[in-house]
């Protein structure tokens, strides 16, 4: 995994990509932790998501409004991130949060990935607009994200977070 990260800076310092990153830290002495880098790249922005230490086999992620991971139970972030006040979905099929990233594999060791690339264009780091991510959370939930149940999905109390940075 961390060959993974090494190469994914290698390449983004190798590039003209603007790059946020947010070390997700579990809550509440959980004992997950792990990194989510955000790359933007001619206007579209690449999500890659690497997680250790979990303890089921899948666990719900979203971007939360507030970049504050200060509360022991994540809800000093606030809610889903929402700037098109849309229905909770699944990402690519409206209606969905902009926030609404979905679930993540965990493999038998504890350790999860993730790789998706924004092709709606609902995330920005260098636009100051409604879309930017920068000083949001990132937080990872303790279920699965139904897709259905409003507003959250019903994934779960968080049980990590980290600030979009």
């Amino acid at each position: 995994m961390r060959l993974i990260l090494l190469l994914l800076f290698i390449f983004t310092a190798c590039t003209n990509n603007i790059t946020a990153i947010a070390h997700i830290k579990g809550l509440n002495s959980n004992p997950l932790n792990g990194v989510a880098t955000f790359i933007e790249e001619d206007g579209f922005v690449k999500l890659v998501v690497e997680i250790r230490g979990a303890e089921t086999k899948k666990l719900a992620i979203h971007i939360h409004e507030l970049g504050d991971c200060e509360s022991k139970d994540g809800s000093s972030a606030g809610g889903h991130w929402n700037p098109t006040n849309d229905k909770h979905g699944k990402w690519g099929t409206l209606p969905f949060h902009s926030g609404d990233i979905g679930n993540l594999n965990i493999d038998n060791n504890g350790n999860g990935s993730l790789v998706m690339k924004d092709h709606f264009k609902r995330w920005s780091i260098s636009n100051s607009g409604n879309t930017n991510i920068v000083g949001r959370a990132i937080i990872i939930h303790s279920g699965i994200d139904d897709y259905i149940s409003q507003p959250s999905g019903s994934a779960g109390l968080s049980i990590g977070c980290g600030v979009i940075e």
